[in-house]
């Protein structure tokens, strides 16, 4: 496997995370634990093509990127995770035009105004919330997902892909060439450590890889690439999907991008989760048999008890970073 990265900063690692949804929020909220120790520098490439509830009203009415995801990441790696995270995080009711619209979205949709650059109104929001760590849209430009079906129908946006999964034969990114933020490239390049996911396959870890810059600087960097496989499949997305399959879909995709190690978790979700998450046709990955020490080509499997004690199956994130982290470390595994 890799050996440990030699342009390694002393300050610390270098760790990008890529993808969007809560997925990568929690991810952020275990890894900013470790910023100014073992992290010398964590960054976010967020996914910008949603198009549904509040975000998808604003991209609509002032064409501007959605900032769901973005903001997500903004309040997870906040210094106060109280007072103005929960403002941010705050949803307006009623009936009314405001009605359903997240209150840190219509700041990032004001600042971006002002700005006249959406990536200046994120940079300027993680300075108030005293962000540990920089977030970055995938892109620049005003992109939208698109998928060629089975049967050679074509689907666009994400609420109506996110519902066809399984007869997609191809996705893709209009417009096909799109800008990539340039400080993400950077980070990217000085990384020591590159994870994609957890989150929905197509509608949040596909499309930022998809802008072809990110994919070929993954595709030559020289960090340490983790996959992070979802715990449950998602109705309508990756029913009945394997873990090998997340990983086979992916390389179809993006070809020049290699992940050293794909993360599962191998412990059982409650009788109670099972039920509940089964009704709505959602089931585990990653969890039948043995497979701690194989691989997926080349690629080698981590197994490890990764969830968290709640009434959601989530990942434990401090458990999660704390494996991320020692993937840089080859002896460990």
């Amino acid at each position: 496997m890799k050996q440990e990265n030699e342009n390694r900063s002393f300050n610390g690692l270098g760790v990008v995370g890529i993808g969007g949804g809560t997925g990568l929020s929690n991810l952020l909220l275990g890894l900013k634990l470790f910023v100014g120790k073992s992290i010398g520098s964590l960054s976010a490439i967020v996914a910008v093509t949603d198009d549904g509830g509040s975000s998808g009203r604003l991209r609509e009415e002032l064409q501007m990127p959605p900032p769901g995801d973005v903001r997500n990441c903004m309040v997870a790696l906040s210094e106060d995770e109280l007072l103005l995270s929960r403002l941010f995080q705050y949803r307006f009711s009623g009936d009314g035009p405001l009605s359903g619209h997240n209150f840190g979205n219509l700041f990032l949709a004001a600042l971006s105004e002002m700005t006249g650059d959406f990536a200046e109104a994120v940079r300027l929001s993680s300075e108030i919330l005293a962000s540990k760590g920089h977030i970055y849209p995938a892109s620049v430009s005003n992109i939208t997902i698109a998928a060629l079906l089975k049967d050679g129908r074509i689907t666009k946006g994400e609420t109506e892909i996110s519902k066809v999964g399984a007869k997609i034969a191809k996705l893709f990114l209009e417009p096909a060439y799109s800008k990539p933020h340039p400080d993400a490239i950077e980070a990217i390049r000085h990384a020591d450590l590159i994870t994609v996911g957890p989150g929905s396959l197509f509608t949040s870890l596909l499309p930022p890889l998809l802008v072809p810059e990110v994919e070929a600087e993954l595709g030559s960097a020289k960090a340490v690439k983790v996959f992070i496989c979802n715990l449950m499949t998602q109705p309508g997305e990756t029913e009945g999907m394997s873990a090998r399959k997340h990983l086979q879909i992916i390389w179809e995709h993006v070809p020049k991008i290699h992940f050293d190690y794909i993360v599962l978790n191998n412990s059982l979700i409650t009788d109670v989760q099972k039920g509940k998450y089964g009704a709505d046709g959602a089931e585990q990955i990653g969890i039948h048999g043995s497979i701690d020490g194989t691989s997926i080509g080349n690629t080698q499997v981590i197994s490890r008890n990764l969830l968290s004690v709640g009434e959601f199956v989530r990942h434990d994130n401090m458990l999660l970073a704390e494996l991320l982290l020692g993937c840089t470390n080859p002896s460990k595994f």
